[in-house]
């Protein structure tokens, strides 16, 4: 039973990282007291991270700005909004007029898609400056997922997700939901998930070239080559085919061109590649297809490799053809209270309608990967990136290359940022407009409840008024819109004009349930609105209802594949994540970043002998295009031949402002990863699999 609510107590949402765990708050006046998890929550169900007890040092953050600042030299000074709104939108209207929309840039990072007001409005911004210069965080790790969707079930976020409350079987590539809580699959409370499905007799077998968090609680754990992962998954769906194992939905079409375009990707073959042995190859695609209940689950490690689309394009196909699709304890589609997808919100996307200037990339539903804007503002000429805005973004420190990145930036004739904090990329900005912290503004999840394992609905009023100085995102987006020029179409200006609220509504009104945002407020708890149920075909977007199994862009990039067998002694580079850490944005809480380093590369012992370093050693890892020093630490989590770096370090750049972050030892993965090296069929940058070597300092 959970506690009773006390009057200083409030129901509020960790919204940092997608599993959107329900709180209980304890405050006093305008102060956090304590944080626990919401008992109550119909998803999440108490679990809390420590990353939700650190919203408290987030609110409180003596770093965090509260107010606009402009940069004059290197030093920074608090202006008023009005002069911070027109400066912006001055200069963003100047450099248009002079050199035309394509010289104004937009950036959007990670944390847009967990703030309402920047979901609802920093879109419709964008749009309004008619750039064809559009870059966001999704181009780094989710357009092969984005892209698969929308070649298969014909929209880009009708994304099935693993069932996993219900399944008898989980197989995992390439994600550590026990440090993410899921990524692309909402899932808060993994472990406990995890407890429920071993008491229905259920395994878990995971495949990833470190011993994860996840890897280590696992039935199985197999050692896997990056970027292997397409060859050993297309493998399993070969043998599923060969043993008569796949039970086809009536609904998909071209299996034959897939056996066909598989055929030679046996399990020997990719048992070569990737170091996985062909025995266990085949079993676990047998284990998979004869299953009471099986969902194939994959997320950054396959998204962030030279294959990622053909990847995400196998894990498809591994569940449709064991008939795990549309099923209870399989991949399913979620059904959420606000559907962007049926009510035509969120676009179904589209790929190659352009070609970047400079490299000719094509662009993903209007945007270009980041790994090519450092080239689209160094490079001179028609088009070239002068202006740039980015809004809760870092790619200096995210994107691949970022010291070019960090470069360019610095080049800019103009650059403003909406973040509240001085940091790697905002530190190059002219002008910087603080939004409202988490506590200060109301929420209600948008995306993540259409990728949760469970259909619910919370909404989560703010536990503090802003001040009278301070704006939410939505309201400095329709400021800046009211002084930029043009104006923008009808469609434009009325999204711009309604609030955040009042667009939650009208979705909740229209949507599959009928709710309200009072109703919502009613259950401050949230709603329980089931269970993940079939949908297909009626839920597909496909023009004929249908899913095609082998489409012709993903065929076609069968041969790159085949060309990939790995070079003798090549060491590659991944990235890793932990359960403390939130990409490179919070950095600055010191209960987070206290405790055991986690900077480390990691490497296997045997690795670390052949290049006579010691645990401990300072090292440096080279890449092709650049190179870090930092400590190494010997274990045996490595497979042979990779080495390990985490995301989002590297916070000792100049100039910033982040006291506890730049003590933070560690240094950027990012600064030897090429930004020239892409998965071709979705031009997302490689940031796993990157070949290094390491040596002695």
């Amino acid at each position: 039973m959970a506690a009773r609510m006390t009057a200083s107590e409030r129901y509020s949402v960790c919204n940092l990282c997608e599993a959107v765990c329900g709180l209980r708050v304890r405050v006093e006046g305008e102060h956090v007291v304590s944080i626990k998890g919401l008992e109550e929550d119909p998803l999440s169900h108490g679990h809390i991270c420590p990353k939700g007890v650190a919203l408290t040092d987030l609110h409180h953050d003596p770093d965090r700005l509260r107010r606009p600042v402009r940069r004059v030299g290197d030093e920074w000074h608090e202006v008023g909004w009005d002069e911070a709104f027109d400066l912006v939108a001055g200069e963003l209207s100047r450099i248009r007029a002079e050199h035309g929309p394509d010289a104004v840039g937009a950036y959007l990072g990670n944390p847009v898609t967990h703030s309402l007001g920047a979901m609802t409005h920093a879109p419709a911004f964008v749009d309004l400056l008619r750039t064809g210069n559009k870059y966001s965080a999704g181009s780094a790790d989710t357009w092969p997922a984005q892209l698969v969707a929308l070649l298969m079930y014909g929209h880009q976020w009708l994304l099935p997700i693993p069932d996993v409350d219900r399944t008898h079987y989980l197989l995992v590539f390439g994600a550590n939901p026990i440090a993410s809580n899921g990524s692309l699959m909402t899932a808060p409370g993994f472990p406990r998930r995890l407890r429920e499905m071993r008491g229905r007799g259920g395994k878990l077998v995971v495949f990833d070239p470190r011993r994860t968090e996840t890897a280590k609680v696992a039935d199985e754990h197999h050692f896997i080559r990056p970027s292997a992962d397409a060859a050993v998954l297309l493998a399993m769906v070969n043998v599923v085919l060969e043993e008569g194992l796949a039970t086809l939905p009536a609904y998909a079409d071209g299996l034959d061109e897939v056996r066909r375009g598989i055929a030679d990707l046996t399990p020997a073959l990719a048992a070569r590649w990737s170091g996985v042995d062909e025995a266990v190859i085949r079993r676990v695609a047998r284990e998979f297809a004869m299953a009471k209940s099986a969902t194939c689950y994959s997320r950054t490690g396959l998204s962030t490799q030279r294959y990622g689309a053909l990847a995400h394009w196998a894990v498809q196909l591994l569940n449709i053809v064991t008939g795990n699709l549309d099923r209870p304890g399989g991949l399913m589609f979620t059904r959420p209270a606000v559907d962007g997808i049926d009510s035509g919100t969120l676009k179904p996307g589209y790929i190659g309608s352009r070609r970047s200037r400079v490299r000719g990339l094509p662009d993903f539903s209007g945007e270009f990967t980041v790994a090519t804007l450092a080239d689209e503002i160094e490079t001179p000429g028609p088009g070239q990136i002068r202006a740039l805005l980015t809004v809760a973004g870092n790619p200096a420190l995210s994107a691949p290359g970022g010291h070019r990145l960090n470069r360019a930036l610095a080049g800019l004739e103009f650059m403003a940022a909406i973040d509240f904090y001085v940091n790697e990329t905002t530190r190059h900005a002219h002008v910087i407009l603080p939004p409202t912290g988490h506590f200060e503004r109301d929420h209600y999840d948008v995306l993540f409840n259409a990728l949760a394992v469970r259909n619910t609905a919370r909404f989560s009023p703010a536990l503090f008024p802003r001040s009278a100085d301070a704006r939410h995102e939505w309201q400095i987006f329709q400021e800046l819109a009211k002084r930029y020029r043009p104006r923008g179409t009808m469609k434009e200006r009325l999204m711009l004009s309604l609030s955040p609220n009042r667009l939650i509504d009208l979705g909740l009104r229209v949507g599959p349930y009928r709710l309200s945002l009072r109703k919502l407020r009613r259950n401050p708890a949230g709603i329980d609105l089931g269970p993940l149920s079939p949908a297909l075909p009626g839920r597909l977007h496909t023009p004929d209802k249908r899913i095609d199994l082998g489409p012709r862009e993903l065929l076609d990039d069968l041969p790159r594949l085949r060309d990939s067998a790995p070079e003798d002694g090549e060491l590659l580079l991944i990235g890793r994540r932990h359960l403390r850490d939130n990409n490179s944005w919070m950095h600055n809480s010191g209960r987070l970043t206290k405790g055991v380093p986690r900077h480390h590369l990691l490497v296997n012992p045997a690795d670390l002998a052949a290049f006579g370093l010691n645990d401990g050693d300072t090292a440096y890892v080279r890449s092709r295009s650049g190179a870090v020093m930092v400590e190494v630490k010997a274990t045996d989590e490595m497979m042979r031949g990779v080495v390990s770096l985490p995301h989002g370090y590297g916070h000792q750049h100049p100039g910033t402002r982040m006291t506890i972050a730049s003590a933070v030892p560690g240094v950027s993965a990012n600064d030897v990863t090429d930004p020239a090296v892409l998965d071709d069929a979705s031009a997302t940058a490689v940031l796993n699999g990157v070949p290094v070597r390491i040596e002695p300092v």
